[in-house]
């Protein structure tokens, strides 16, 4: 494969570039929004129903019409019958406090960084590609604890301005025309091969990272450029 026209870098976050406990960290999430929520005064049962339907309607109901943050809001506020305008501003400091909590269930990765550095001294275009379900602060924070600056990335997916997520097809293509870059010019590395690997569909090159593989179909990955970071770090030297 030639990758003599690659410009850009797409990466993936948690489980690429921030190895994860993803059981550890969503089952911490729900219960510290609880806590958080129940500390503001709001009924954490009908909070967390909010919080369900929220992330369904993000996940299963795009059509594209509007972004993932005002789909959210309008279902979270539906089936909790909290008002989310007002919620979402009392919320907001739990994604500078307590959120943090989290990092326990992530793992610096020292290669991480090194790749990235690599490709920003080579001059690749970088681009955070993960799924666009929370706040930018929340996404903010997760790359700090992977030991990175988000001002490394030209563009960084979070749920105020994507109307999609992964793996719908729709959520790369406004990405590439968000960034006005062609498909054969990017390179997509990610450790879930339905989210993921989707971009070989619309021609894009894709480099699958093992350490924490997500394989929920069981699909065949025999076909796949793929090794752990070690060995995408390795691979960077060799092809970019």
């Amino acid at each position: 494969m030639n990758f003599s026209a690659i410009t850009t870098i797409l990466f993936d976050l948690d489980g690429t570039l921030l190895p994860l406990d993803l059981d550890a960290f969503m089952h911490g999430y729900f219960d510290l929004f609880g806590k958080h929520c129940a500390s503001l005064g709001y009924d954490v049962e009908k909070a967390i129903e909010g919080l369900f339907a929220g992330m369904k309607a993000m996940l299963f109901e795009s059509d594209g019409s509007s972004t993932n943050k005002e789909r959210f809001d309008r279902s979270f506020s539906s089936a909790s019958g909290i008002e989310s305008e007002s919620f979402n501003a009392r919320f907001a400091s739990f994604y500078d406090g307590a959120f943090n909590q989290l990092e326990i269930a992530a793992t610096r990765s020292e290669r991480a960084i090194a790749v990235v550095k690599y490709l920003n001294d080579k001059g690749y275009e970088l681009v955070l590609a993960t799924a666009p379900l929370f706040p930018w602060q929340a996404t903010h924070a997760r790359l700090r604890w992977a030991g990175l600056d988000p001002t490394l990335f030209k563009t960084i997916t979070t749920y105020e301005h994507c109307r999609y997520t992964k793996p719908h097809l729709s959520y790369y293509q406004n990405l590439l025309t968000e960034i006005e870059r062609p498909v054969d010019r990017c390179l997509m590395v990610g450790n879930d091969v339905e989210e993921d690997m989707v971009v070989q569909e619309l021609g894009m090159s894709a480099y699958l990272v093992t350490d924490c593989l997500i394989n929920r179909k069981e699909a065949p990955i025999e076909g796949l450029q793929r090794g752990s970071l070690d060995d995408f770090h390795h691979f960077c030297k060799e092809y970019l």
